[in-house]
């Protein structure tokens, strides 16, 4: 490995709660448990916007969506809108720049060039090939879902098209997106874990984001009738905006067991995602390149998972939409730590520029914690604010967050 910069191994999850990483948490995490042991976890990072497009160009530049300019999710609106711009600077452009071997697997979703090269990314894929499942279908397509052992539709109001909510199937993880995408990184890890440059490789898989699908081994592990619900799972919203009413209509027949099969689905899908990286924590272990290499396992946004009466993400500011979980392990970092600092997803940006040893991309909006990274205990007083945007989906609406201290 050339000079003193480390590698980056940075793993990443689609609407992923940041309290599955707590512990006692039913939600079983073996991997990500070990790699927290020996780094430090966050119980209170943040993403800046709880919409998959928006959040992740925010990671990539240390921008809020409004000065990035990607505020909805680009299959949303028309062409031009919603498409991170080459001329606001990545990061992967700044280890490119530095002789870094960069490579990116798996979910992009920014813009729809898909040339990853021009954002500092030197090898990539973004298609899974293997079984997709779609979360809506025509009535025709519908059958296809009882190929499942055990799925759920949701049809309700009538007038909405039937969407699949969640499901358990044969096929194992290595034959779907979770597992052909770790695949891909692997063989990119593989190479890269044999030469002298530093590298970074970045997975985002699509999971555990609706519909909750997982295989049936993961799914087995849970006990369903046993599985806790949100305590306010029965949240009539009264009192709180129209739009959340109207976003929980959908929901609202759903029987308590079929609330726990969703959350066991949707736990199971983590399970898998959590065997999957630790194969890459594994290649980065049998290597002897622990001690160099960052390893980073965050996600874009949370998902309300029954709360309030309600799933997916999107018009409300609730924790279980905004908290994430976010995990950093490897030199400069402290070990064992768990920390209540406020961290930003977007400041994960100047802090891995920092960690590395490169100049920032001046990014006003974002700040580096490598130095609480270093030492929690003396720099956690000083993250203790933050600030997040939504600008709507289909729905136009302004929605501002913003914390400081137990507010």
């Amino acid at each position: 490995m050339s000079g003193s910069r480390p590698n980056i191994l940075f793993l990443m999850t689609d609407q992923m709660q940041g309290r599955v990483l707590e512990p006692g948490h039913p939600c079983l995490t073996p991997n990500l448990d070990r790699l927290a042991a020996r780094g430090v976890r966050f119980t209170r990072a943040y993403t800046p916007n709880a919409v998959c497009s928006p959040a992740r160009a925010s990671l990539m530049t240390g921008l809020l969506p409004h000065n990035h300019g990607v505020l909805d999710v680009i299959h949303n609106v028309d062409d031009d809108q919603s498409v991170l711009r080459v001329d606001r600077p990545h990061w992967a452009q700044r280890l490119s720049e530095a002789g870094y071997r960069t490579g990116y697997f798996g979910k992009w979703h920014v813009e729809r060039s898909n040339r990853l090269e021009r954002f500092g990314w030197q090898a990539y894929e973004l298609k899974q090939k293997g079984k997709k499942v779609k979360a809506k279908a025509k009535p025709d397509e519908a059958a296809a879902w009882s190929e499942f052992p055990l799925a759920k539709t949701v049809d309700d109001p009538p007038g909405y098209a039937s969407r699949l909510h969640y499901a358990v199937t044969e096929d194992p993880p290595e034959s779907r997106g979770v597992g052909i995408t770790t695949d891909l990184a692997l063989g990119f890890l593989n190479e890269v874990l044999q030469g002298d440059e530093p590298w970074c490789c970045m997975v985002s898989v699509t999971e555990p984001h609706d519909p909750f699908v997982a295989g049936r081994e993961a799914f087995e592990l849970y006990r369903v009738d046993e599985l806790p619900l949100a305590p306010n799972v029965h949240d009539d919203l009264a009192g709180r905006p129209n739009i959340y009413r109207k976003v929980q209509a959908p929901w609202r027949r759903l029987t308590d067991r079929e609330r726990k099969e969703a959350a066991a689905c949707y736990y199971a899908s983590i399970t898998e995602i959590d065997a999957q990286y630790g194969r890459l924590i594994d290649a980065v272990e049998r290597a002897g390149q622990s001690d160099r290499t960052l390893i980073v396992f965050t996600s874009d946004h949370g998902e309300l998972l029954g709360a309030h009466g309600l799933y997916c993400k999107n018009f409300s500011a609730y924790e279980e939409v905004y908290n994430i979980p976010l995990v950093i392990a490897g030199p400069g970092v402290a070990a064992g730590v768990v920390t209540s600092a406020r961290a930003g997803l977007h400041d994960l940006c100047p802090t891995l520029l920092e960690l590395v040893g490169l100049e920032p991309i001046g990014a006003p909006d974002s700040k580096s914690f490598a130095g609480l990274l270093a030492d929690p205990g003396r720099f956690e007083g000083e993250y203790q604010t933050g600030f997040a945007e939504f600008h709507g989906g289909r729905y136009r609406l302004t929605q501002r967050v913003y914390w400081d201290g137990p507010w």
